[in-house]
Formats: structure tokens, sequence, C-alpha cells
């Protein structure tokens, strides 16, 4: 398996420091109130989970973001609601990736252009170093195609505080 230099180069030098810079206690505060926001409109269960790099077996398995945004669904018990209605939004800086996985309460929908828009939202918000705006604008639109699936129902089942991993 060819390990990609580059790619361990930047998980080498994405410090803890670097998570904090991007996401002070002032934004991760403003995630979760996003986050609770958008679950009054809706019945679903919506998490953030931010990493800043992974670790060297990780790396050295060739891990996409997208299996280890899986991984932290199943760590955090993200399927653990009643209607299967989990989502997660997870972040890995070191590649500049943001998945969203959605429980199997979804179906297929999780894959419609509309989800992958809201990612791609965060994603240029990112790139843009707005890491706030771009949590809360693409917490707002996937609580908005949530709620397509999930009318409001008066229950939070999951925590709304972001997780850094």
């Amino acid at each position: 398996m060819d390990l990609d230099f580059r790619r361990l180069l930047r998980h080498v030098f994405t410090s803890p420091w670097a998570v904090k810079q991007k996401f002070p206690a002032a934004t991760l505060q403003a995630i979760e109130t996003a986050i609770a926001n958008t679950e009054r409109l809706h019945g679903g269960e919506l998490r953030c989970a931010i990493e800043g790099s992974l670790d060297g077996p990780q790396l050295w398995s060739d891990i996409t973001p997208r299996e280890r945004a899986s991984e932290a669904f199943a760590q955090l018990r993200m399927w653990d609601t009643e209607a299967n209605s989990g989502v997660l939004i997870y972040v890995l800086l070191a590649d500049h990736a943001v998945e969203i996985i959605a429980d199997r309460g979804y179906g297929d929908i999780a894959r419609h252009p509309d989800w992958l828009a809201a990612c791609r939202t965060i994603e240029t918000s990112f790139a843009k170093g707005d890491y706030q705006g771009g949590a809360v604008q693409g917490i707002d639109a996937i609580g908005k195609l949530i709620a397509q699936r999930f009318p409001a129902i008066d229950r939070d089942e999951l925590s709304n505080a972001t997780v850094l991993l």
C-alpha cells in the first residue's frame, strides 16, 4: 500500500491547537445552538464531530474521511434513536473534508443532491476560513432536509454538543 506522503505531512502538522483555533469555544457554542434550534423543527437527531488528524495506523491503512466518519457515527452511537433518525456532520481538518452520515431511517435520501449541496456549502465556507458560518449554514440546510423525512416531535435523544475527536 502506498502511503501518500503529502497526506501524512498534513496529518502530522495538524495539531489539536489548529482545531481550537478554527473552532474556539464561541464557535462550538454557536454550533450547539444551531443544532438545538433546528431540532425544534424536525424529529431527527443531528450532531457534529470534528477531528484534527488521523493517527499513524489509520493513515497507514489509508482510511478515507468517509470511512472515518462512519466509524465516528458508530462510536457516537448515532444509530441509537427510536426512529433511526441520526445524522452526523463529520469534519476532518487535515484532509479538508466534510462528510454527512445519515442513519438507515433516511434510506437513499441521504445521497440526494440536496444533501451533497449542504456538504459543499460547509466545505466552501471552511475553505474561506468561515468555520462558524459554514457550520451553522450547513446545520440549517441539513435541518430542512431532515424535516422533509422526520416531522417535528418533542424529543431530544442525543446530545447537541460538538464532539472533538
